[in-house]
């Protein structure tokens, strides 16, 4: 098989991998992940409030800053709208967030962008490409996106009510494979636009990582000034700092039809788990692990 062949099938492996991370996602949730939130309705306003206001308005400033053309300052504004991604959860987990509270917000985050995705999508092409160069999500592309997203997990939520030993059990390997796919497409995505690449990466790429940084700092110190403990502020920084970049992908590329609008996600997605990590070394400390452990146990046990 040709590369060109292979990079033929990215949109394909797209789906198939944003299938299965959405439906590893509904493995993991429970009703009880919805309910748990009304017991922290302060770190739901602050975690939801930067998620759909002050991300986007940061991401509105950086591709001003930076001059971004219209494609990738669509891309990078479907990024900053994309939920909480599962990688978010781990590393949350691995620096003492609060699990629970990460996996209910990532729950309720995947419902309201069925929803604030399309709308800030349509919003930033109407801002940014005055010259037709993408097109807007029409009511058939909204209803795909509703269906990309809810149906997945709606059947892994089923199958955990239905069979929860199965569902604790493929957890861990349905993150796996979802990892690798995501690693795989991120190179198969690189690769079809590499010579975008070489050409943006010198103001793109800088604007990618300073979302990252800026989006887990903000997620962490103001859910501290706002009186949030450590644990908490932790999920709430790696879920408005860690995105669902097979989400951002999937809609530009086979969505709107542009593989250029992908380009941010991907960038963002070979970078994010690194950027988290040393921010999570560098900020958080490795001595916080030991308080995410009981919340997991929690949470598994429901």
């Amino acid at each position: 098989m040709t590369t060109q062949t292979l990079l033929a099938y990215v949109p394909t492996l797209m789906l198939i991998c944003l299938g299965l991370m959405m439906f590893g996602l509904g493995l993991s949730l429970t009703l009880a992940d919805f309910i748990r939130l009304k017991a922290h309705p302060k770190a739901v306003v602050i975690a939801l409030s930067l998620q759909m206001v002050i991300l986007p308005l940061v991401c509105y400033g950086l591709i001003v800053a930076f001059g971004l053309t219209p494609v990738y300052a669509i891309g990078l504004m479907l990024l900053a709208a994309s939920p909480g991604g599962i990688s978010a959860n781990l590393l949350s987990h691995l620096f003492g967030g609060n699990l629970a509270m990460n996996i209910s917000l990532t729950a309720i985050n995947t419902v309201l962008s069925i929803v604030t995705l399309p709308l800030i999508a349509n919003l930033a092409i109407g801002i940014f490409a005055q010259t037709g160069q993408v097109v807007p999500l029409q009511m058939s592309k909204v209803v795909e996106v509703i269906v990309l997203i809810l149906v997945p997990v709606s059947i892994g939520m089923f199958a955990r009510v239905k069979a929860p030993k199965f569902a604790i059990w493929m957890d861990k390997p349905m993150k796996l494979f979802s990892a690798l796919l995501l690693l795989a497409l991120m190179g198969l995505t690189l690769m079809r636009e590499w010579n975008a690449l070489i050409t943006y990466f010198s103001h793109l790429g800088p604007a990618v990582l300073i979302f990252n940084l800026v989006s887990l700092f903000a997620g962490f110190y103001v859910s501290r000034s706002y009186g949030l403990d450590k644990p908490m502020a932790t999920a709430i920084s790696y879920e408005i700092g860690i995105h669902n970049a097979a989400l951002a992908m999937y809609i530009g590329m086979k969505v709107l039809n542009n593989p250029g609008l992908a380009l941010p996600a991907a960038i963002y997605s070979a970078s994010m788990l690194i950027i988290g990590a040393i921010f999570g070394f560098l900020v958080l400390g490795r001595s916080t692990y030991a308080p995410a452990v009981p919340a997991l146990r929690v949470d598994l046990a429901e």
